[in-house]
């Protein structure tokens, strides 16, 4: 029995924030086929279904780190001043902010919550996060593409947060992220080019670069309600860096496991979206046929990520050592 309680107690004290990447993945999931039906006449249930399940996860990851902290602070205090697990502690507030969009048609109170608190949440991460680079000299190798989480994630606020605050509000979120997308970038791509490639188990990480633009495109138009040439400049981009990671499959067919793997979700659901929302303004068939490959491969990438992750922690080998 002691062996046991020891076991669990492990788990939970090396229970990595990365976790929440798996909230991330089916809130984008979720989102995806509620657009989906309202797009492309998908059943309502299948939305419905995925809300229910991302809340849970979110309720029970939360319930667990909660508990990783009040046991282990010391422990958290080394994620949250950890070069690259840093990063990942935005993904409580994304987590928030995209529940509030799944629920924002379901329930308005609710979404309320959660966008409110994710808003904050999501304010203060960026500061602290931008804060923390700049205080402690960051080496190359490093940099990665989930550097984007933190303050790239800036651009989802606007997206649940039209009617919950002014339009100047939003605006400074969306500039935010904007202004770091294009900042980030150009880092990273040197850091790509010019120096060390990434580890294989950020490999994974690489589809984050579809996430800006799509969810940039997304944003933009929930504000103005427009397809404009900035608008379609952002689709643009996002198609590019998903063909990109397309063009190179070989890069990702054979890594193994790892929670980075549901960096591959998120970005492939915003996409999905994006095709749905230029469909319905241009009505293209291009765009229509679009949109169906990528709530295919969305669907197919985040099965195979299911059941590897479920396979993992039945074996213990998702939680990681300090």
């Amino acid at each position: 029995m002691d062996e046991v309680l020891a076991c669990e107690n492990s788990r939970v004290k090396f229970f990595p924030i990365m976790m929440y990447a798996m909230v991330m993945g089916m809130s984008g999931l979720t989102i995806m086929y509620q657009k989906a039906t309202l797009f492309l006449s998908f059943n309502e249930m299948i939305g419905t279904l995925l809300m229910a399940f991302s809340t849970t996860l979110f309720v029970v990851i939360s319930l667990i780190y909660l508990a990783k902290f009040i046991k282990y602070t010391s422990s958290v205090q080394k994620e949250f001043s950890h070069p690259i697990r840093l990063n990942f502690f935005a993904a409580i507030s994304i987590s928030m902010l995209m529940l509030a969009i799944i629920y924002k048609e379901v329930n308005v109170n609710v979404s309320a919550l959660f966008w409110y608190a994710g808003a904050t949440l999501h304010f203060y991460l960026t500061m602290h996060t931008i804060s923390f680079w700049i205080n402690n000299n960051q080496e190359l190798d490093h940099s990665n593409p989930a550097w984007f989480i933190p303050v790239v994630g800036n651009v989802l606020v606007p997206i649940g947060g039209v009617g919950f605050a002014s339009q100047g509000v939003l605006m400074y979120f969306f500039s935010c992220g904007i202004f770091f997308w294009v900042i980030l970038f150009a880092i990273l791509l040197n850091r790509i080019i010019f120096h060390h490639q990434l580890a294989v188990k950020f490999m994974p990480t690489m589809f984050i670069l579809i996430a800006p633009p799509a969810v940039g495109f997304i944003a933009y138009y929930k504000m103005f309600g427009v397809v404009d040439f900035f608008a379609t400049m952002l689709f643009n981009l996002a198609l590019f860096f998903t063909l990109l990671v397309a063009f190179m499959y070989k890069n990702f067919v054979k890594i193994k496991f790892f929670i980075s793997w549901w960096a591959f979700v998120f970005p492939l659901a915003a996409m999905a979206i994006c095709s749905m929302l230029m469909y319905h303004e241009t009505k293209d068939v291009m765009l229509l046929a679009l949109s169906y490959v990528m709530v295919a491969v969305t669907t197919v990438v985040i099965s195979i990520v299911i059941y590897q992750t479920i396979a993992h922690i039945c074996k213990g080998e998702i939680c990681v050592q300090e």
